[in-house]
């Protein structure tokens, strides 16, 4: 069976279980399952849980993955600004609001982009019919600021195309829609699905050692700021410090000398999580590089690799696309949508390193002390 036939295998097999979800008779597909079966059957890299703009790559293509109800034109989630919605309330015009919502949107996905090293990105669709299931795929684009137009605000949301597309922001929610048509899509398949009548039977007959989903192993991971974690009226990168550890005095320093702190709660919840002081070992980026690293300085309170610029070469330079000598500052930060990273272990010496969402290391706190 080919990974195709194997993914519309588990999309029938799991939609037909529709009753033990849903009274409506309508097929049922929760995102999060249709997630992990693209995954599991495409043998995807699972980027849905760092809340970024692609929910899973294949090589270096990018995918958005998206489950709904088909109507004529869908209006589906594609973007949610809650960490920016501060600043969002505060801007009264609606064409400088629509504006920002097009920077954050497009700052998001070119940082994805940079950060796993895609040459091409799409989205992947599921929608749901009655008895049927069709699978399409449909361009995932930037949103055109050349070409903004029928700007509309109401009591609940603002609406605007950029010429070719229509988006839809929630106020409330701070959430980007945008519309979905199948008319402007490539079809992949269609799938008739027979709802189960009695599905708990069905859920008996699997034995102990099946499963339509591979087990994800779970691996310790830490949250570590990007920023200093000083008690400050707002979130700041220090200049001489950290990120920007080049900039400081002292001795001559190459642009790109810098470390990520460990804050001594990290050490609170996960005393043995990094290897002792000065040990090498190997830290794996989103897109395949393994850079060679270590724990430095006095208390083990910073993160760096070996060519100390290295960690800069990914981060600052591909990632955030900083010019040579620019200081980092906690609004570049705010605009791509992370503040952090996560560090998950594999083993030993073995970790790998990814962005992690805005306030992801203050719930890292909250959850662990």
């Amino acid at each position: 069976m080919n990974e195709l036939m194997y993914y519309m295998s588990l999309l029938k097999a799991f939609t037909s279980l529709t009753k033990l979800f849903s009274d409506s008779g309508d097929l049922y597909l929760e995102y999060r399952a249709m997630e992990n079966i693209f995954c599991n059957s495409f043998h995807a890299v699972n980027l849905a849980r760092e809340d970024g703009a692609f929910d899973a790559k294949i090589g270096n293509r990018g995918y958005g993955l998206k489950t709904f109800g088909i109507k004529d034109k869908s209006l589906e989630k594609v973007a949610e600004f809650n960490k920016h919605s501060t600043i969002l309330r505060d801007i009264k015009s609606n064409e400088e609001l629509v504006y920002k919502l097009a920077e954050l949107r497009n700052a998001r996905i070119s940082t994805a982009v940079n950060l796993h090293c895609l040459t091409s990105y799409i989205y992947h669709c599921i929608g749901r019919h009655e008895n049927r299931l069709v699978v399409f795929e449909t361009e995932y684009p930037l949103i055109c600021t050349k070409n903004i137009s029928h700007i509309n605000r109401k009591n609940t949301s603002l609406t605007f195309r950029d010429g070719k597309h229509e988006y839809n922001f929630n106020f409330s929610k701070s959430t980007l829609f945008k519309r979905f048509s199948i008319e402007d899509s490539k079809i992949i398949q269609e799938i008739d699905v027979s709802i189960l009548k009695d599905p708990y039977s069905a859920i008996l007959q699997i034995s102990d050692d099946f499963s339509l989903n591979k087990k994800m192993k779970n691996h310790e991971f830490v949250v570590l700021p990007l920023y200093s974690t000083r008690k400050t009226p707002n979130k700041i990168v220090y200049e001489k410090s950290g990120l920007n550890q080049w900039n400081a005095g002292g001795r001559n320093r190459k642009y790109g000398e810098i470390y990520i702190p460990i804050p001594a709660d990290v050490y609170k919840i996960s005393p043995n999580f990094f290897p002792n002081r000065d040990t090498n070992f190997n830290l794996k980026t989103p897109d395949g590089t393994i850079l060679n690293a270590k724990i430095c300085q006095e208390s083990s309170k910073a993160l760096m690799t070996n060519p100390n610029n290295a960690m800069s070469e990914w981060l600052l330079r591909r990632v955030f696309k900083l010019k040579e000598y620019e200081l980092l500052t906690y609004e570049n930060l705010l605009c791509k949508g992370y503040d952090s990273v996560q560090i998950t272990k594999i083993d030993d010496l073995n970790f790998e390193i990814t962005l992690a969402a805005i306030d992801e290391y203050e719930a890292f706190l909250e959850k662990f002390i």
